[in-house]
């Protein structure tokens, strides 16, 4: 027996051959579930199309995270506390609000920013003051049993409930094709929208704690408000321009450019948390400013890894929080009061409805295109509420006294929206035949004509005194070229929108041909030129192409990436010609049309030869086309 238990106890204390520490990786490992299984549901979801255009990808996450909560109600499991305020507001929010910021579409933003301001700002102040107000006045009622709610709660919990995220509408108006001043509207009041929100939470949740409310505390409030948004844009706009001066000295280290725009904003978030101003202002700001000046100084492949990781990153953080919502609304305890929670839904409603009315008619007199019965239907549809209020609810303080109430009512107003309006708001917009435009038409003529215009409009208010949105961007572009593009591009010369605009052309359709090019013409290409007739093209194309660069990016969805064939860098001028080149007897034959004939040598003849000749015969049309002109003019 002695000798059995000897052996026993050298077992117990040699190295163990198998472990398992589960509560170790216990957090990592489920949020890697989680991810993964939101990702193989979005893969099923998009395989059958036919879902995708009639119910939102939102819908899609929390109906998973509802059935994940099912599964861990029905084997008394509890969700792990992943979702705090800090994680939330350190780490998810600033990916968020990047995206956003990022892939913000800057010409129509800032054509409709007066507008934009005006929903985000004073609709945001009228949705929260108004149901805040009004649920004051249900909590008053002794029959709903709410009278422990105050006034300072009820405005806390409004203001947590007007964080609009129409991630459907906006998929869906993207879809339908909607004008051109809804869709930036709905967008810019979506992003801006959570940066008040946010605000007013902060401050409502430090009057929330306040015994009384003295009226020098409003003040102090209503200016701190517009200090801590100003702030914010400062802080913004400062990073930028560092961002950008940064890389100006990148192109010898071309790898860690990306970490530059990621690092940037992230630390005007963190800088503007530092002094408790309006962080997601500052990172909006941020990536607007980097986006217009740094994009021009990293490389091509840098622009493709930055709006790949961050789009990538924004959805790992919504799917989170999305599938998060789920869980909790199945695995938590709630409370549930029916007088309160209806009411919140009919006050969300018709205060956003009585919103939009009475604001856009007091905006549509100073808009060029006023918004009619249609669009308002639009706007006032389109509020959908989604990650931040559910994130804002859930990390209320526990000081709050009925916060399980805010949560549940939370949760009940973003399923009713995201569900309901979500899924019906296509088949509406597509009833009341709501205005559209074409945002795909992008030719050299349009370029040209609204370029025409905003010189034409510039000029007009310079003449008349008028100081609008016209003379301050031409302003502005000269400022620009003359002293920022110098300190913050490294080839500081200013190149106009419609090269720009050409430049993007051409590598579309460039793009298109040489992907649907088979590789036995690719061979044939090889095989057709000499070493040295190979080095002569690459010289000429090397100094008389262009390196492309997309100047904007049009915003395709929450989650869709840009087109790939809009971010790569190419040596190809006339891919027609090209193509037609490789034919064939195209390099043999003599009597060759000449459109055919790019790149087909006769004897004695060089590439530098073929061009220069070809440089020579159209500056002569130009100086012949100048001349005849000039000798128009006069009598014109």
């Amino acid at each position: 027996l002695s000798d059995k238990l000897g052996l026993c106890c050298l077992f117990k204390n040699n190295l163990p051959v198998f472990t398992m520490n589960y509560p170790r990786i216990q957090i990592p490992f489920e949020i890697t579930l989680w991810v993964l299984l939101a990702s193989f549901a979005k893969i099923g979801f998009h395989v059958y199309h036919k879902i995708t255009i009639w119910v939102p990808e939102s819908c899609l996450l929390i109906s998973i995270g509802l059935i994940v909560g099912a599964i861990m109600h029905s084997v008394h499991e509890e969700p792990p506390a992943v979702l705090t305020s800090n994680v939330f507001f350190l780490y998810m929010l600033p990916l968020i609000v990047l995206e956003s910021g990022y892939f913000m579409p800057t010409r129509p933003f800032f054509e409709n920013i007066g507008t934009v301001f005006w929903f985000a700002v004073v609709g945001t102040l009228w949705n929260s003051i108004g149901i805040g107000i009004s649920l004051f006045a249900i909590c008053q009622i002794p029959a709903f049993g709410v009278q422990d709610i105050n006034l300072q709660e009820n405005l806390l919990f409004s203001a947590i409930i007007s964080a609009v995220d129409p991630v459907a509408v906006l998929n869906v108006f993207e879809d339908v094709s909607v004008n051109e001043q809804l869709y930036i509207v709905v967008f810019g009041e979506c992003l801006f929208n959570d940066a008040v929100t946010v605000v007013l939470y902060n401050m409502f949740s430090f009057v929330a704690e306040m015994p009384v409310v003295e009226p020098v505390d409003v003040f102090i409030g209503v200016a701190r408000f517009f200090i801590v948004g100003l702030g914010g844009m400062a802080f913004g706009i400062l990073f930028g321009f560092v961002a950008a001066f940064t890389t100006r000295f990148t192109s010898k280290v071309r790898e860690i450019e990306p970490l530059f725009v990621f690092m940037y904003s992230y630390l005007a978030y963190l800088v503007a948390e530092l002094f408790a101003i309006s962080s997601i202002m500052a990172i909006i700001t941020c990536a607007l400013t980097m986006k217009y000046y740094v994009e021009e100084n990293v490389s091509q492949r840098s622009c493709t890894t930055i709006r790949h990781v961050i789009k990538m990153l924004a959805s790992i953080s919504e799917t989170l929080i999305f599938f998060f919502l789920g869980v909790v609304t199945i695995t938590t305890d709630h409370e549930w009061n029916w007088g309160y929670i209806l009411f919140t839904l009919l006050f969300a409603f018709v205060w956003r409805g009585l919103g939009i009315l009475v604001l856009t008619q007091i905006i549509n007199p100073f808009r060029t295109i006023p918004f009619n019965m249609k669009d308002q239907f639009g706007l006032a549809y389109g509020g959908l509420r989604g990650a931040v209020s559910f994130a804002l609810a859930f990390t209320l303080p526990d000081t709050i006294g009925r916060k399980q109430l805010f949560v549940t009512a939370t949760i009940a107003v973003i399923l009713f929206t995201v569900f309901l309006q979500g899924i019906s708001i296509r088949p509406l917009i597509e009833f009341i035949n709501v205005r559209r435009t074409n945002r795909n038409l992008e030719t050299i003529n349009v370029e040209i004509h609204c370029r025409l215009m905003e010189h034409t409009m510039a000029g007009i208010e310079d003449l008349c005194g008028q100081w609008s949105r016209f003379y301050w961007k031409d302003k502005f572009m000269k400022f620009n070229n003359r002293i920022l593009r110098k300190i913050l591009i490294r080839d500081s010369r200013a190149e106009s929108s419609i090269v720009a605009l050409y430049k993007k052309l051409e590598l579309q359709n460039a793009m298109e041909i040489l992907d649907t090019a088979s590789g036995d013409i690719k061979l044939l290409m090889i095989k057709k030129f000499l070493a040295a007739d190979l080095r002569n093209i690459h010289d000429i194309l090397s100094k008389n192409m262009y390196k492309i660069r997309e100047r904007t990016v049009a915003y395709r969805g929450k989650h869709a990436l840009p087109n790939d064939s809009q971010t790569r860098e190419i040596l190809i001028r006339r891919h027609a010609t090209i193509r037609r080149s490789l034919r064939p007897r195209s390099c043999q034959s003599s009597n060759v049309p000449r459109t055919h004939k790019y790149f087909s040598l006769p004897a004695g003849k060089s590439l530098e030869s073929r061009f220069d000749a070809a440089r020579w015969h159209y500056t002569g049309k130009l100086r012949l086309s100048l001349k005849s002109l000039n000798t128009t003019l006069p009598f014109i």
